[in-house]
């Protein structure tokens, strides 16, 4: 905003007319200003007196640009402004007004020296610069003993004189003083009035409020106000000569912001949201209190979750077998037609396994739904021929007996390994080892017993499972020398795409065409790996609801400290505040709560992770990895931004006037 030109003392520096405010509408309207026409020259000495309710405020008010004309219009250095916005308020009140008020208004949060720098906070004036004129200003005053003391540490007449030097921090053209002596003694009276008289003869303008006779006749005019209108404009002795070559008073030098400015008034935003914070510790410990629940179960939720991922990815890698593919005869599982196939065998098994991304081998033989029986106990069974390496090639554990010898294998013995669910469906609490089963008529000895892998790795229902060698396999089962399968266990898990495709290739160079087919267990492990992805994103979502709740949270919190700081914020609007200004306060403060309750989650997540360690599963770890603490940090900062943008524009719109009214 381009600023008029600064008026010389005696020119007219305020102007109204026809004011009129009112409250209400229709019949019910109350007129605080009736048509008031009224000049202000540079450089008077004016008290406004008149008894209670008579306007006095009103006038004030509307002079100082915290409230707005119904009617008619008020310029301010020839400057109309009816149609100026809320930011361009602001602008003049930094440019011209000084504020002095009758409970001096000091943020109680900050030193007598950060009350007097707010004005030119909201000015963009440099840090260093600031600094330096509100010492000047204080030491000026008698202050300069008491610039790092808080309000409360002040007397009352030494916080008026702080109030006095926030309102010359700008410049001060118009200082506007709305009962400046009525919360002090006599001494600090006389002491106060005679502060203005000496700025009045150094060119400040002086407008001063009050009910004291006594007071206003050290004003050069008094003006008596009743029932909203003007009934007395008068000069008295004590008026000083205007003369032209006294000189003016100072006005704001408003800067243009910068990126350093910027980041100044961010800085101080974020000091003045810290000294908030720190003022009220109660409230702030139960918010914070909020979002540490918040944010510690977000994120214990995902360490419980990843650690159930990981634990149950491990288990099943090794149940599922991912490294393993199965090489069949054929052109795919679903084609029913098998000509010009040529089978596989032991040869090619073993010139597979000689293959470098090869790790190892298993030829097999299988049939389904055979008839295995001990005694009177009969099932279905599946009937597996293997060679001697497959318990070790399959990682098998054995519950009781072992596997194969190579004997055995050579043989083609009757022996057989059965599994753990076949031991306990056909042989109860008995010990089937030399026990003698018939399969299929056929008798076979168990020699071995292998204990559960998984359920996976079980046929569903009552199939049962046998392992007998694969020579008698081919020779007492199928009649004939063919393997219907080769299980190959790769080097590289990671190459799965190309290890097929060699596999397939090294067939169609050994067969003369393309003619087997590969599965894996790829597609059976995604789709358990995605429930055990989707439990661990419910535990995240469960975490989620706490933090919401704890924004929540904030939110109330930030909406009753927006009530109760509203004398706070009339304070900062009247001194120059912007509504951004005010909207960035507030937003801060909530994103700095939210920041240190992060801060002090990830502590307590650190901590619960350790000790929770200690009654976890076995293989189970709870993971608070970089990820997530930076995800806490993310949640709650968005958190204080989500939650406090309401409060923070209710501050913002909070109308000056009212607000300085409330206690």
């Amino acid at each position: 905003m381009t600023e008029p030109q600064s008026p010389r003392v005696g020119d007219v520096l305020l102007q109204l007319r026809g004011a009129s405010r009112r409250y209400g509408s229709g019949d019910r309207a109350i007129y605080a200003l009736r048509g008031i026409d009224l000049d202000i020259c540079a450089g008077e000495m004016i008290a406004l007196v008149g008894a209670s309710g008579s306007g006095k405020s009103t006038l004030m008010n509307i002079l100082g640009c915290l409230d707005r004309l119904n009617d008619g219009s008020y310029r301010v250095a020839g400057r109309d402004t009816v149609e100026l916005d809320a930011d361009h308020l602001a602008a003049l009140r930094r440019a011209h007004f000084g504020f002095v008020f009758q409970r001096y208004n000091l943020l109680p949060q900050i030193s007598a020296g950060a009350n007097v720098e707010v004005p030119a906070v909201y000015a963009n004036v440099d840090p260093a610069e600031r600094r330096k004129r509100a010492a000047a200003l204080l030491e000026r005053l008698g202050l300069s003993d008491r610039a790092t003391h808080r309000p409360h540490e002040l007397s009352g007449g030494q916080q008026q004189r702080v109030s006095i030097a926030r309102a010359l921090m700008n410049g001060g053209a118009v200082i506007l003083a709305d009962e400046p002596t009525g919360a002090l003694d006599n001494a600090n009276g006389r002491e106060v009035i005679e502060l203005l008289q000496e700025l009045n003869r150094q060119g400040h303008t002086i407008i001063i409020a009050t009910h004291d006779l006594q007071v206003a006749s050290h004003a050069g005019r008094i003006i008596e106000l009743s029932d909203g209108a003007i009934i007395s404009d008068r000069s008295t002795v004590r008026a000083a000569p205007i003369l032209e070559h006294r000189t003016s008073a100072p006005e704001a030098k408003e800067t243009k912001p910068t990126r350093l400015a910027a980041f100044s008034g961010l800085a101080e935003a974020a000091r003045s949201a810290v000294a908030a914070l720190l003022a009220h510790r109660l409230r702030s410990a139960l918010t914070l209190l909020g979002i540490i629940i918040g944010i510690t179960s977000v994120t214990m939720m995902i360490a419980i979750g990843e650690g159930y991922r990981g634990a149950s990815l491990a288990k099943l890698g090794n149940d599922f077998g991912l490294d393993l593919l199965f090489v069949a005869p054929g052109y795919g599982p679903t084609d029913p037609f098998m000509s010009g196939v040529k089978p596989l065998n032991v040869e090619d098994a073993a010139a597979l396994g000689r293959q470098s991304y090869v790790k190892s081998v298993a030829g097999i033989n299988f049939s389904k739904n055979l008839v295995l029986r001990y005694r009177n106990h009969t099932g279905s069974v599946e009937v597996y021929g293997i060679p001697e390496n497959y318990f070790d090639f399959g990682n098998y554990v054995f519950e009781i007996g072992a596997g194969f010898n190579r004997e055995d294998i050579r043989k083609g013995a009757a022996v057989g390994v059965i599994s753990a669910k076949t031991r306990r469906l056909l042989f109860g609490p008995t010990n089937p080892l030399n026990k003698i089963v018939y399969l299929g008529g056929l008798p076979f000895l168990i020699c071995g017993v292998t204990a559960d892998k998984s359920l996976a790795d079980e046929g569903p229902g009552d199939i049962l499972q046998i392992f007998i060698p694969g020579p008698a396999y081919r020779k007492r089962i199928s009649g004939n020398f063919d393997l219907d399968q080769i299980d190959v266990r790769m080097r590289e898990v990671d190459f799965l795409v190309e290890t097929e495709n060699r596999i397939v290739d090294f067939f169609a160079a050994r067969h003369g065409k393309k003619d087997v087919y590969i599965s894996d267990k790829s597609a059976d492990f995604a789709s358990v790996a995605d429930q055990a992805r989707m439990i661990a994103e419910l535990l995240a979502a469960v975490g989620a609801i706490s933090l919401v709740i704890g924004g929540i949270g904030v939110m109330n919190i930030m909406l009753v400290s927006v009530s109760e700081r509203a004398r706070e914020i009339g304070v900062r609007i009247a001194l120059g505040g912007r509504q951004t200004d005010i909207q960035r306060q507030f937003l801060i403060e909530a994103f700095v709560l939210c920041l240190i309750g992060a801060a002090l989650a990830v502590a307590v997540s650190f901590v619960l992770s350790f000790v929770g360690g200690f009654f976890l599963p076995p293989g189970w770890e709870l993971r608070l990895s970089m990820t997530a603490m930076l995800a806490a940090v993310i949640c709650a900062g968005f958190t204080g931004l989500v939650f406090g943008y309401f409060p923070a524009r209710n501050a913002a719109r909070l109308d000056p006037v009212e607000a300085l009214a409330r206690d």
